[in-house]
């Protein structure tokens, strides 16, 4: 099946400059559009998909587009539950007085102390602070990522303690709101796919990409209703 390449450079394309890309909408209108016209592809793409639409409903994706922020917040909720995630960032957030979430540098002056005290792992603990001097350092300039493709900020990012191409691919949905993602890796996409799909196993990568070939370039969105499917949060296999 032949890829829809002006779709998929018209979805991010910026109106004027190589290479530039024109930075998702925030504004609640504009975004229900483009949930719109993305579902609106993939059901007349896809009719298994379509039925998983249908049952989920409307697309209510959402992002954080403060790159420090979600990265850190990613870092913090590995391999943990839901709500311990929700109650270690929120003590991690409330570790600067004088911000409603602590700055890169900010998170270097603390001690290890403080940072294990909230519930961080040794680990972890050196991958917040890893993550912290990329930003610091200028490493990580979360500036230029509008005018990066995917791969290049995957490349930017899995140098990072505790950040991996699941991670970046994560990244890329939920805060670059980049629409065109397939996550092969991840364990709850595969699951959804084996059973939207009546297959024998879960799928092989090369599996995933043949079935999401109708997606484009919409991938990121489909994605979201195969983990809605199974009302499920993102996973790493």
């Amino acid at each position: 099946m032949k890829t829809n390449t002006k779709a998929a450079n018209d979805a991010h394309a910026a109106p004027s400059g190589k290479g530039q890309r024109r930075a998702p909408p925030t504004d609640p209108a504009s975004i229900k559009r483009l949930h719109t016209r993305a579902v609106n592809h993939l059901k007349k793409s896809d009719p298994l998909l379509a039925a998983v639409i249908k049952r989920v409903g409307p697309c209510e994706m959402r992002s954080e587009p403060d790159a420090w922020r979600a990265l850190s917040s990613s870092i913090i909720g590995q391999q943990i539950s839901t709500y311990a995630a929700r109650a270690i960032r929120g003590r991690f957030a409330a570790l600067a007085a004088d911000h409603d979430f602590p700055p890169p540098d900010y998170v270097l002056k603390l001690s290890d102390e403080s940072l294990r005290g909230i519930g961080l792992s040794a680990n972890k603990t050196r991958s917040i602070r890893d993550l912290a001097e990329h930003f610091v350092s200028g490493a990580i300039d979360s500036q230029k990522f509008q005018k990066m493709d995917e791969e290049e900020i995957i490349a930017a990012l899995i140098p990072v303690r505790g950040i991996g191409r699941w991670t970046a691919e994560m990244f890329l949905i939920f805060s670059l709101g980049r629409l065109d993602i397939l996550a092969v890796d991840d364990l709850g996409l595969r699951n959804a796919m084996r059973k939207i799909y009546d297959l024998s196993e879960p799928p092989s990568p090369t599996v995933m990409r043949s079935i999401a070939e109708p997606w484009q370039p919409y991938r990121s969105v489909a994605s979201w209703y195969l983990w809605r499917s199974l009302d499920n949060e993102p996973k790493v296999s």
